[in-house]
């Protein structure tokens, strides 16, 4: 297959006409587009949601001056591979039948017309900000890119690209140094206001970005801070689709599909939902023509998609680590964490959500489940499983907090959060070790080893395990002031203690009898 690989010809825009007629392509000029939108953070999701909305909308004859210029604030791997290619690439719906036999619809993407690698030529990132016809800055930056403390939402000053960033203008490492520097040379040159888009998992996604910009903004210049206030618009939005890390074994099969050579193809379920608060300060794409949906205060949806998909796709993720189960369809078919994802969504998560009119929480739970089981994504866990210490607060501690604010109990989701305590071990239940990827990596363990010696000092007995979860879940930077509830760390130690001596499933089942 390599030698088949490498002699197909690359996906170019002149080989177009050379696609199979079932693979959907641009039906625009390319050629007149000019780019309105500068995206940061420009990975495999990016390219699945936003890049394959605006490409709708441009399919159904939206305005011209939307193409998007992506910027990798890291590496060059994503230009390096898309830049032979025009920038087109491809994004493959993958689903399975009802008989559980894989299908899948490609489309070429081409409303990608540069992408820029921030630490090779900062100042081309800044003047794409700056440019006139730049109307939209949008990000995928995940939690950690916003350097920010996850437990308090303030921006972290003493994160090492912030201070890096207030004494380099012109040459920032951040996302927020970059949005910020940008900003400011576009006040500079008389331009008119951007919006600026979060498309990242946090709640009120919108109103974070807005507040670590502006406190930002306040260190450099505070005439800049009330400019960016006053005129430049935060909206929030909800995001949810899956997208699968792509692999090596999807280039092949996607090369096969379409006969050409598509170094970074991406692959996605079907299921796309976008919710975005309809105010922007220069106009908009109709991105209603691609399946968003604009909406006065995206709140609401924000808190649902947070609690439900993310809460309960971190729990299935931090069990299955630790259970040795790597893909999350394989994981949704073991039947005792299929029927605790259900109890957990139903009993503990759903009551703390704000009312949706005409939402169906069953059905959508039971719809949630089913997009996990999707076969043909494989979906690996440990990518789930990533930067735990961004996540926790938004997609479950929040939850936590709601549920003891009403006086209930949480023996779900403290079975979840033991989980990812659990998983920080960096092991596997036979023996298999793996890397804990996260930016407070170092010290999550030197935590970890503190509670593992607080366990050895208060000796057998079930006081062992209340010490180590105390200790754990004092760890603020994460928990803020949970550790402190004694209903809650009592909770996760009796959850970590059914971990320890049952197993995750011994645990899951033990759960299910209680």
């Amino acid at each position: 297959m390599e030698l088949v690989m490498a002699s197909l010809a690359r996906l170019r825009p002149d080989r177009l006409d050379a696609l199979p007629a079932s693979v959907a392509r641009p039906t625009y000029d390319r050629s007149a587009l000019r780019t309105g939108i500068v995206h940061l953070g420009l990975g495999a999701f990016a390219r699945a949601h936003l890049a394959a909305v605006n490409e709708a909308a441009l399919r159904a004859g939206g305005e011209m001056s939307w193409g998007i210029c992506g910027v990798s604030l890291r590496q060059a791997d994503t230009r390096d591979a898309l830049a032979p290619q025009d920038g087109l690439y491809t994004l493959v719906l993958r689903s399975a039948d009802p008989q559980g036999r894989p299908r899948q619809e490609a489309a070429v993407i081409g409303c990608l017309l540069e992408s820029l690698v921030a630490p090779e030529d900062p100042q081309a990132v800044l003047a794409r900000i700056a440019a006139e016809d730049t109307r939209i800055v949008s990000l995928t930056v995940t939690e950690k890119g916003y350097c920010h403390d996850p437990a308090s939402g303030q921006l972290n000053m003493d994160h090492p690209d912030i201070v890096h960033d207030l004494g380099q203008p012109l040459a920032p490492r951040s996302a927020i140094g970059f949005l910020v520097r940008g900003l400011q040379q576009r006040r500079g040159a008389g331009r008119g206001p951007v919006t600026l888009m979060s498309l990242d998992n946090l709640p009120g996604n919108g109103h974070l970005l807005r507040g670590m910009v502006l406190a930002f903004a306040r260190r450099v210049d505070p005439a800049l801070a009330e400019w960016i206030a006053e005129a430049c618009a935060f909206p929030c939005s909800m995001v949810d689709r899956i997208v699968p890390r792509t692999t090596d074994e999807d280039r092949r099969e996607v090369a096969q599909a379409l006969g050409l050579r598509d170094a970074w193809p991406v692959l996605a379920e079907p299921y796309l939902e976008w919710v975005v608060e309809d105010c922007f300060a220069a106009g908009r794409p109709d991105w209603a023509a691609g399946g968003a949906r604009f909406v006065a205060e995206a709140a609401p949806f924000e808190t649902l998609k947070l609690r439900m998909v993310n809460g309960a796709h971190s729990a299935l993720a931090y069990l299955s680590m630790t259970a040795g189960w790597n893909t999350v369809d394989q994981a949704v078919a073991q039947p005792v964490l299929k029927h605790y994802l259900s109890e957990l969504m139903r009993t503990e998560i759903a009551p703390t959500l704000p009312a949706l009119p005409g939402l169906d929480v069953a059905q959508y739970q039971q719809r949630l489940l089913r997009r996990y089981a999707n076969p043909a994504l494989k979906h690996q866990t440990r990518q789930i499983a990533m930067d735990g210490s961004q996540k926790m607060p938004q997609r479950l501690l929040d939850t936590v907090r709601a549920r003891l604010a009403a006086d209930q109990p949480v023996s779900c989701l403290a079975l979840a959060v033991a989980g990812w305590l659990h998983y920080l071990r960096g092991v596997d239940q036979a023996g298999r070790r793996y890397d804990i990827q996260d930016p407070m990596a170092e010290s999550l363990a030197v935590q970890y080893a503190l509670a593992e010696q607080a366990a050895g000092d208060a000796g057998e007995g079930p006081g062992a395990m209340l010490a180590w979860a105390a200790t754990l879940t004092g760890f603020t930077p994460v928990f803020g002031d949970l550790g402190r509830d004694p209903r809650f760390v009592l909770a996760v130690a009796q959850a970590a203690q059914t971990l320890r001596s049952l197993g995750v499933a011994g645990a899951l089942a033990a759960l299910r009898t209680r």
